[in-house]
């Protein structure tokens, strides 16, 4: 029995002639004399009457009520008839059933309107069209408090919330010609383009209703089209509540050098790097240029000039966009992943001549980051490559996010700060002294994967298991435990006792 008709049999029941659903407003039953009367207490949220409208929508009519927000029919409920008509008012659903007697002869649906082709509709500003679908998906995703929607051909969509994909309600299978339109009116043109070209597009949306930004990465697999989008506040991130320490706060002070943030895919490196960034731009009176694939964070002026160029859009790649950086006279540079030998090479020039420069890789520590630095060049060019770190590189902050017990998640930072015996052993190539180092040098802001991770345990804010998983070392994290007294216990993956 679907949800929607336990609300119909008062219709019944009670004499009425229609039931009205809208979001955030009470269900109400209209007797036949005019009167209103409350179903129920409380208002229904907007996807709860989203949810009650996917029950009973016919099949053959879904992908029109998911794009067009309109629909109407007949729906039978214990011999009684109703007609149902589906809308949306902006972004706010509603539902109104009428009672019409008796069932009568099978009722047949009426088909919904026609959907408006993304080609000829309106355009938004910046160049792309909105699309009533994808307006439902991005509220649903922000409602959910989601941080990436996935959308793929002949699957209803899925969000991630604090870590987990979790299915959206309301949402039925999506159709591939649906995904198709649905992507061509959301995408610029120079990504559409590209994605027909290449079947794989990425881009950056300005969601105004939702006020964010969206990263957009469009892909083709084996069943049709698809897409990912991560959701990039408007709002820059503030460093208090990412819980960034003092000694990476005073990065942004730095005259000159490199400042690699690293971790896997999805650590939050750019809501850390978007920190640093705001810092400089608040305390200082510079210029700084970031060079991203696509714009993320939108940094306005405050006390510094910022140009934010877009791979793609603005410059051919990360190395060109770089290469040109130096006759553009910033004095803060900001590469958004540094991807290849070549990039990673001007980024290093750029920082010896005078420039402070951030960057992102993705390696999962500290000191592997050094080594897939050096590793990236031939073995004739590795030793020049470790004196030019030795001189150039200031710091190295690695960083992994986890699941916080009672929900949300939090970074935990490892932090490699490159002091003159340090830099030195980069210089030598012994970079498995680093660890040793680092131990001996916390006074200095460093700070171990393996500390951090035991500092949440203890704190209460992470389970063992959860850090246990996403460690680097797993040895070390055990033994780093027993010596903390946490009697760690992998077979039950969990503290014992």
């Amino acid at each position: 029995m679907a949800q929607l008709d336990r609300l119909l049999s008062h219709v019944i029941s009670r004499g009425g002639s229609r039931l009205h659903l809208e979001a955030d407003q009470k269900p109400r039953l209209e007797l036949k004399s005019g009167e209103f009367v409350d179903l129920l207490p409380n208002p229904l949220p907007a996807v709860m009457v989203d949810v009650l409208a996917g029950e009973v929508v016919p099949g053959g009519m879904k992908a029109a009520w998911q794009m067009e927000g309109k629909a109407e029919f007949e729906h039978e409920l214990a011999g009684e008839t109703f007609r149902i008509r589906l809308g949306r008012h902006g972004e706010v659903p509603n539902l109104v059933a009428e009672y019409q007697g008796p069932t009568g002869p099978q009722a047949v649906a009426v088909p919904a309107t026609a959907p408006v082709p993304a080609s000829k509709q309106a355009p938004r500003p910046g160049g792309t069209h909105g699309h009533p679908l994808a307006e439902r998906l991005f509220s649903a995703l922000l409602a959910q408090q989601g941080s990436d929607l996935h959308c793929t051909s002949l699957e209803p969509p899925l969000v991630r919330v604090h870590g987990d994909m979790k299915e959206l309600e309301g949402f039925g299978p999506l159709e591939p010609a649906t995904m198709l339109e649905m992507m061509e009116a959301v995408a610029t043109p120079a990504a559409w383009h590209h994605f027909q070209e290449r079947h794989d597009a990425d881009f950056a949306y300005a969601y105004e209703a939702g006020g964010c930004r969206l990263r957009v990465n469009y892909f083709m697999d084996r069943v049709g089209p698809g897409l990912v989008c991560r959701v990039i506040p408007n709002q820059i991130p503030d460093p208090d509540k990412l819980g960034l320490p003092d000694p990476i706060r005073r990065l942004c002070d730095l005259a000159k050098g490199l400042v690699l943030v690293t971790g896997p895919t999805g650590s939050g490196k750019s809501t850390t790097l978007a920190a640093i960034i705001d810092l400089a731009n608040q305390k200082r009176h510079d210029h700084i240029l970031t060079i991203e694939d696509p714009i993320e964070f939108v940094h306005p002026r405050k006390g510094c000039l910022v140009n934010q160029r877009e791979v793609g859009t603005h410059t051919d790649s990360f190395k060109s966009g770089l290469r040109a950086a130096l006759r553009e006279d910033p004095d803060i540079v900001m590469v958004g992943e540094m991807r290849d030998l070549e990039t990673i090479a001007i980024a290093l020039e750029t920082a010896i001549t005078g420039h402070l420069v951030f960057g992102t890789l993705h390696t999962s520590s500290a000191i592997g980051t050094i080594d897939r630095i050096v590793d990236q060049f031939p073995a004739d060019r590795q030793q020049q490559i470790r004196v030019m770190l030795a001189d150039a590189l200031k710091c190295v902050v690695s960083q992994t996010l986890l699941k916080k017990i009672g929900g949300g998640r939090i970074a935990a930072l490892e932090t490699l700060f490159i002091s003159p015996a340090i830099a030195n052993l980069i210089r030598e190539g012994k970079n498995f002294q680093i660890t040793s180092a680092m131990q001996t040098g916390r006074s200095y802001g460093q700070k171990l994967m393996n500390d951090a991770l035991v500092e949440f345990i203890k704190d209460k804010k992470v389970e063992p298991m959860e850090a246990y998983l996403k460690c680097p070392d797993k040895e070390s994290f055990i033994a780093a435990c027993k010596r903390a007294g946490i009697p760690f216990d992998l077979r039950l993956g969990e503290v014992e006792g």
